[in-house]
């Protein structure tokens, strides 16, 4: 059986820094998630919160609370907000050491690493809990340089990339990855962030943690380690941030490491500028697929949306008229599933078609 957790996301839960939350509530094959912590959205059911249907898993006010409600203490404690600082607040320091008191272990997300903390160590140790730093990368001799391997891999290669950070390019991905596995191909997945790491993706790195000589090589490996150990029919990677982004260079890294020959990418219409970069225009479809394509010797061959401030109808004016301006299939896989994203895939690579089976 899974090992419980409850997440810490307080103010965040359902927004774009809440993402870690969002997606652990979403997919999770680590941990059973039993609740949420958000003092704002007190007795909500996170899945009627983010999807319009209910799932059982119950937002709390504070961890007191949620300890006296549940019926059995959690085994770790998650803090699930991506601030794009990306660091503990003093506050919330007290509020680990309280979970870590309470005998749960402690998973972190921040690239503030709670293994350096003294104060940390010193409680996870007297309190007999571990801490895991998702982000936190390998010793400089344990890293990966480019080498080329990747240039031989004939496994199709497929990067979700988006507009802007936080725009559902994980949740696209690992859908999916579902859908393709229905159809019953064999599916390679690579994380490239905290999220999908935590969600119990097999091959991955916290590329944003990874110093900038070393990012191309160890996507390079991942990907790599997907080939070889599960022989994949696709494989598909998961980008970060945006390439066009001046804050970011992860898609560099993404797009040079994996070498894709095809990508999807995920773009919400109704952001006027980027998330946590208010000064900042976000960029169009039109110049983002550009920059990509031509960046990557890649072609786009689908169009994703996150809804996001959306009325239904909103939505399905807008693929209408992405379909007909870009002339690529665009979908919102939370609404509409990946059948597109399916079809873009097999006339991308035909003999992918082939291969599929129908699943039950």
């Amino acid at each position: 059986m899974k090992e419980t957790a409850i997440i810490y996301c307080d103010r965040k839960f359902g927004t774009m820094d809440g993402k870690t939350a969002n997606g652990l509530i979403r997919n999770s094959k680590n941990y059973q998630i039993v609740g949420v912590i958000d003092s704002t959205k007190v007795g909500m059911d996170t899945g009627e919160y983010l999807e319009g249907e209910k799932n059982g898993i119950l937002i709390f006010e504070n961890l007191d609370h949620a300890l006296e409600n549940l019926p059995k203490q959690p085994d770790h404690f998650i803090y699930g907000i991506a601030p794009s600082e990306a660091f503990l607040k003093n506050d919330e320091r007290n509020i680990v050491l309280k979970a870590m008191k309470n005998g749960m272990n402690i998973v972190n997300t921040l690239h503030e690493f709670f293994t350096d903390d003294e104060e940390f160590v010193t409680h996870s140790a007297k309190y007999g809990v571990k801490i895991r730093d998702v982000r936190k990368p390998p010793n400089k001799k344990d890293l990966h340089l480019f080498s080329g391997r990747i240039l031989n891999v004939p496994t199709p290669i497929v990067a979700v990339l988006g507009t802007d950070s936080a725009v559902g390019k994980r949740t696209t991905s690992v859908l999916l990855e579902e859908a393709l596995t229905k159809k019953g191909l064999k599916v390679a997945f690579v994380a490239t962030g905290q999220t999908g790491l935590i969600q119990g993706a097999k091959y991955g790195v916290a590329i944003d943690a990874i110093p900038s000589q070393f990012m191309t090589g160890e996507i390079e490996n991942q990907v790599m380690r997907a080939y070889e150990n599960e022989d994949p029919d696709i494989i598909i990677v998961e980008g970060q941030g945006a390439l066009s982004h001046p804050a970011y260079i992860s898609s560099c890294g993404i797009i040079r490491g994996s070498r894709p020959g095809a990508v999807i990418v995920q773009h919400p219409p109704k952001r006027k500028s980027l998330g946590d970069f208010s000064f900042m225009e976000m960029p169009t479809l039109e110049s983002e697929i550009e920059l990509i394509e031509t960046f990557s010797s890649s072609k786009v061959i689908a169009i994703t949306i996150n809804h996001e401030e959306m009325t239904d109808k909103e939505i399905q004016n807008t693929i209408a008229d992405y379909e007909k301006q870009l002339k690529l299939p665009t979908t919102d896989v939370l609404q509409h599933g990946c059948d597109k994203l399916i079809e873009s895939i097999f006339e991308s690579y035909p003999a992918l078609k082939k291969k599929r089976v129908s699943v039950n």
